[in-house]
């Protein structure tokens, strides 16, 4: 089957494209719509609580284990842990891109087996929470009371049995994770009671062991003749604070009985009373919503949006359910933007292509090849399991250029043919198809090339690469395909000669044909003297060439880096960090000030507000967090209604705060990799000195950080400022008057630390029993002589002569970075530094104030953006080392490739010139835009190439093959060209939302074709005859 077959059936190419246009349809209809590819490495969270200890005890007693048992566990990168003062211990186990989350959630499970026997008993007692952590977190709610009729504790409980089980059965919900305590049966013990009867807490937790449980009690009557049987039924665990209050703790002879009322008082509390919450500043919870792997996330959303609605209008008077932030809106707002670059830069290739064929029946052509190609590109989609996101759609508004070309140059073979006096379009499409079939399939395959590489490329750069390439080359191998068999066809079916008319009055199109011709003609006298200008001073080239690839290595060394741009979310994050000791309700006063200062910037919406936790701070009593969600960006189009303008007007407002560390800033573009879009590092101790110590030097560091141009702000909330006591028993003391020093120790945990001691079914839920001293039983030192312990005679003795406790100072949580004591430094770059240019200032200033035996490690995004930037390179020259490898091959030569690949340079040079001009940062959009000219250059140089081998083998001089080959091949090159500089100036130009994107890829890709094409018009034909020449001379053809 050759070309001439489909130009001779018509209908069957025309079957063809249709066909590939309903499936991709088809296949459209079902993909999924997300931001991003899950570019984030998939996390296991471990997570445990030992209530009642401080950071130093979790750490040692069930980080440590835990750690041991899963380092090392199959594909792991690196894992993070932290502990805290409040008992809770939570490990971040990291695993490399393309791991499956759900085996590397049971790797861990089954590592963590070997640690259980190393584990305190009221760890286990508690349960060790293994969960697979969703990174695409697509919604936030906010349920709150208006008229504050209900408190936070119901309104999270509320939440957690009325709306959580509905919204986790929508499907495509991954995880469901409501901000607040579970309920909690509180048995707030008496000190003083219990020492009056002789109790000490281990005394009430094996009452609620004895009486608070599940029996099963069994059948009368089974296994025998009885014509009846009895099932017996025990009451089970105790559902009321009644059934608790009336529980035994002691029945005496006389009669009497003590219950547990008499000691203690019972109440329906929290699980824990570290958080507090409003919305909108009123009483209210968080509730945020991920997205399962795979799933579309326009679709879950909806759901979510339509079962909202449904429980809105079951939820009690004085309750609100509101959206806090809904990745749908910037995800919706994005694809719009690009949908509507998409159909611009269609229309003005379609202009473009107008021009130069003045015919409106050929331009048909070339627009119904930019269809069938972008269509059927879905159908690869569908196949290759990509979805439809930012990094896809901007992939086909690249290659709407380039889809382009081999259309146009079928047309304009056609169209040259007419010129030469061809009438007939079927002998004009048969003999111009012949002189461009092996050009259409050498760029094509070329172009194609550049991208097989990427898709190898790991992490998340490879991600954004494969996904990126692959749609571009499928979608030009579609092209060539269209241009083989739909285009052809309709070239012989509706292409005409210019009928340029007598001596009568002439159309528009006419008197337009003869004006472009005649303008077209002198371009080309002009261009060819050019070229011959050229071919006399070839130290011309020379030099040209040198300063090209000087300039590039220079740009590419000094241009500003960064992994992707930021770009206005339409949420913002302030965190709040009170002075070390801070108790809870002084930092929600602290919070409440800065509520006051900012709840009425116009361009706010809703706000929540919470305290006992911090996005940076982390968990305590001294943190604190605002989520902020803005108006719609249509609501924001004036001077100061951006993003950033907010920020700097929340900062200005609460400038004069001091009695907190308020740090403002958004969420990072890429979900997964940390909360904020700045740098994070991890400051490790490898030798396993004093935290103090790493404190200092992790200041050290943070001091000279600052003096960096590069860097806006670094800062940690680690400190070792936060008052604690230092508890020592006197064993010799307690051991005298016979007392066992873990009783005393027994003792006061169970008052003061507190402790997990049954259950309770209520709601039809199973919640936490816990007993502890009542909170006015425990507020400092002197609490502690009204506490007593049991000795052996069963008398009562005070705890506090058994206690030493010396007033120190410790760390309100403690972290580790790969098994090693770390400290995390969070931090911005400063305005007009990119993210890569602060990441290079990390590492020199840790290079300089590290001393041996401590390192650093980054963390979050800027790991992958400081690990991707050598791979980058690599790629980019495995790039251009694989074109030269196929044109090699196409060409038999080893030296023609070279007049292609040497024109490369200076459209890259090009795209940095004007990256820099525009005062953009070499990005992962910016160098994708890189690879796509790298193949697309190489494609317009083949072009010419390629017709000059083949005058040279008809018999040609070599200067009169590339003489020849300039002056036939300008008007497909500049239309190509042109096609694609036109094409990407709605991405240069655009603005809105996901507009830093739009510009680092339209900008660096237009001005690198520019030049580039500029330079390949005249450069190209000079290196053609120097490489022609050496080929010749080194490789003589072999007599046959």
């Amino acid at each position: 089957m050759t070309i001439k077959t489909f130009i001779d059936r018509p209908i069957l190419s025309c079957v063809i494209s249709v066909a590939i246009v309903l499936l991709g349809l088809i296949c459209l209809a079902g993909l999924p719509i997300e931001q991003f590819p899950e570019i984030a490495p998939p996390t296991v969270s471990v997570s445990a609580n030992y209530a009642g200890a401080n950071a130093e005890t979790v750490q040692k007693s069930v980080i440590v284990p835990i750690e041991e048992a899963i380092n090392g566990v199959e594909d792991m990168l690196y894992m993070v842990s932290s502990a805290t003062n409040t008992g809770s211990a939570n490990i971040q186990v990291y695993f490399r891109q393309g791991t499956d989350g759900d085996m590397a959630m049971v790797n861990v499970q089954n590592r963590l087996a070997s640690a259980q026997g190393l584990l305190p008993a009221e760890v286990t007692k508690s349960g060790i929470n293994v969960r697979k952590r969703q990174t695409s977190r697509i919604k936030t709610l906010a349920l709150y009371s208006p008229d504050g009729s209900f408190d936070q504790k119901f309104l999270t409980n509320y939440m957690k049995i009325n709306i959580e089980p509905r919204l986790s059965r929508v499907a495509g919900v991954g995880e469901v994770d409501i901000k607040g305590a579970d309920y909690s049966l509180r048995v707030w013990l008496n000190p003083g009671k219990m020492a009056q009867y002789k109790l000490v807490p281990a005394d009430i937790r094996k009452v609620l062991e004895g009486q608070n449980l599940e029996s099963p009690t069994g059948t009368l009557g089974a296994e025998s003749d009885n014509t009846f049987r009895y099932t017996l039924k025990y009451r089970g665990r105790y559902e009321n604070e009644s059934d608790f209050e009336n529980l035994v703790i002691r029945a005496e002879p006389d009669g009497s009985i003590l219950k547990l009322k008499d000691v203690a008082t019972i109440e329906l509390g929290s699980k824990t009373y570290e958080y507090l919450g409003t919305v909108n500043g009123k009483p209210g919870t968080t509730c945020m919503i991920s997205q399962t792997s795979g799933s579309n996330a326009n679709e879950i959303i909806e759901a979510i949006d339509k079962e909202v609605e449904n429980i809105r209008q079951s939820l009690p008077k004085g309750m609100e359910l509101v959206d806090l932030m809904s990745s749908k809106d910037f995800l919706d707002a994005s694809i719009h933007n690009v949908i509507k670059t998409l159909v611009e830069a269609i229309l003005l290739v379609v202009l473009v292509v107008y021009i130069f064929l003045q015919s409106f029946r050929a331009t048909i052509i070339p627009t119904l090849s930019i269809i069938v190609s972008l269509i059927g590109t879905f159908i690869f989609l569908e196949i290759a399991g990509f979805s439809l996101n930012l990094i896809t759609l901007f992939a086909l508004v690249l290659v709407i250029g380039t889809v382009v070309d081999d259309a146009i140059v079928v047309v304009e073979a056609v169209q040259a043919k007419f010129d030469e006096g061809v009438k007939s379009a079927y002998q004009a499409t048969v003999e111009g198809m012949s002189g461009i079939t092996a050009a259409l399939l050498t760029t094509t395959v070329v172009f194609m090339a550049v991208f097989i590489p990427v898709s190898f490329m790991g992490g998340t750069t490879g991600t954004f690469y494969t996904q990126f390439g692959l749609t571009m080359a499928v979608a030009v191998g579609i092209s060539l395909l269209n241009a083989m068999t739909l285009s052809p066809a309709l070239c012989a079916l509706i292409m005409t000669p210019h009928e340029i008319g007598g001596g009568g009055k002439k159309s528009f199109s006419a008197r337009f044909h003869i004006a472009f011709d005649t303008a077209f003609n002198k371009l080309v006298n002009r261009y060819t003297s050019g070229v011959k200008f050229m071919f006399s001073r070839k130290w011309i080239t020379a030099i040209l060439l040198v300063a090209a690839c000087g300039s590039l290595y220079y740009m590419m060394q000094t241009t500003k880096t960064g992994l992707v741009p930021q770009e206005d979310m339409g949420s913002i994050n302030i965190d709040v960090l009170t002075p070390a000791g801070t108790n809870l309700d002084e930092t929600m006063s602290i919070m409440d000030e800065i509520d006051r200062r900012i709840s009425d910037i116009p361009q706010i919406k809703v706000y929540s507000k919470t305290a006992g936790m911090g996005m940076m701070s982390g968990i305590g009593s001294s943190s604190g967090m605002f989520n902020i969600r803005l108006k719609d960006w249509k609501e924001r189009e004036g001077d100061g209604d951006d993003i950033n303008s907010v920020m700097d007007e929340i900062y200005r407002r609460t400038a004069d705060i001091t009695g907190a560390r308020i740090i403002v800033f958004t969420n990072g573009m890429i979900p997964g990799y940390g909360v904020g879009n700045g740098f994070e590092i991890h400051i490790q101790d490898q030798k396993g000195g004093k935290i103090e110590d790493l404190q200092q030097i992790t200041n050290r560091v943070i001091a000279e950080l600052g003096k960096r141009p590069e860097i806006a702000r670094a800062t940690t909330s680690f400190d070792t400022k936060y008052p604690q006591y230092l508890v020592e028993v006197d064993a010799a003391t307690a051991l005298r008057h016979g007392v066992e020093p873990a009783d005393v120790l027994d003792a006061l945990s169970g008052y003061v630390g507190g402790a997990y001691a049954s259950n309770i079914n209520r709601f039809s839920k199973l919640y936490r029993v816990m007993v502890q001293a009542s909170p006015e039983f425990r507020l400092d030192t002197k609490a502690l002589s009204n506490i007593f312990v049991r000795n052996s005679s069963g008398e009562m003795t005070p705890i506090s002569q058994y206690l030493t406790l010396t007033r120190v100072y410790g760390a309100q949580s403690l972290s580790r970075f790969n098994l090693f004591s770390s400290i995390q430094v969070n931090g911005t770059p400063a305005t007009g530094y990119s993210s890569g240019e602060a990441i290079e200032a990390v590492r020199e200033v840790c290079a300089e104030n590290l001393p041996a035996g401590y390192s650093y490690e980054f963390g979050g995004m800027s790991r992958e953006e400081a690990s991707s930037s050598s791979s980058t390179v690599f790629i980019f020259i495995v790039c251009v080392v694989f074109i030269y490898l196929i044109l090699c091959a196409l060409y038999e030569s080893l030296f023609i490739p070279w007049a292609v690949l040497l024109s490369v340079p200076f459209g890259l040079a090009g795209s940095f010139l004007f990256a820099r001009m525009f005062g953009l940062e070499n990005n992962i959009y910016l160098q994708i835009g890189l690879l796509m000219l790298i193949g697309l250059l190489a494609k317009t140089a083949i072009l010419m190439t390629e017709y000059a081998s083949e005058r040279r083998r008809s018999g040609m001089t070599i200067i009169q093959a590339v003489t020849s080959a300039a002056q036939a091949r300008l008007r497909p090159i500049l239309m190509t060209s042109l096609s694609m500089i036109f094409g990407m100036i709605p991405l240069a130009f655009s603005s809105g939302v996901g507009a830093n994107g739009n510009i680092s890829i339209g900008v660096g890709t237009a001005g690198g074709m520019l030049v580039g094409t500029v330079a390949l018009l005249f450069i190209v034909p000079v290196l053609f005859i120097v490489f022609q020449t050496i080929e010749e001379k080194v490789m003589p053809k072999r007599k046959k």
